[in-house]
């Protein structure tokens, strides 16, 4: 069995409707659903604030290299384009944590660099994970990050995934 915690963000286009077509594609493995929230820009500042969620997700046959690969594939099913390092997009759909494991694949970085830092990712997992631990940096409670210019937006919500 493999748990995995998946960041995820759009910042184009129907940003509600994209981060809903992942928990949608994720249905039958979806374990929780984090409160959506909205930032500002990360890296290039000069583009539209993002709306951001955690999905936990688990599942007894899908690897890390499973979750990318979902992953990948509904950003690709959202539209997304990759033309700027960090960017605007439709969809991201980042690999947080998986299970503990460890990785430096070019491909896939596990722990998720920058994670432990990032509050567009710990706030949100914190919601819904109070006592989360992100490898080799211990409980994201603990972790010193700024959470300034995360609003958490309660009128936005993912739904459906309790019926999975």
């Amino acid at each position: 069995m493999s748990r995995a915690v998946l960041s995820i963000g759009s910042n184009l286009g129907d940003r509600l409707r994209f981060l809903q077509s992942v928990v949608d594609g994720l249905r039958p493995f979806v374990v929780a659903v984090s409160p959506v929230y909205e930032t500002a820009a990360w890296g290039v500042e000069d583009q539209p604030d993002f709306l951001n969620a955690i999905v936990i997700v688990s599942s007894d046959d899908v690897d890390e290299w499973g979750w990318l690969r979902r992953g990948q594939a509904l950003e690709n099913a959202a539209g997304r384009v990759r033309e700027k390092r960090w960017g605007p997009r439709t969809l991201d759909v980042d690999v947080v944590s998986v299970d503990g494991v460890t990785s430096d694949h070019p491909e896939l970085l596990l722990p998720h660099p920058g994670a432990f830092e990032r509050a567009t990712v710990l706030v949100p997992w914190l919601d819904v994970e109070p006592d989360a631990v992100l490898t080799g940096h211990g409980p994201v409670a603990g972790l010193e990050f700024s959470a300034e210019g995360v609003r958490r937006r309660d009128d936005l919500v993912l739904s459906g995934w309790m019926e999975a």
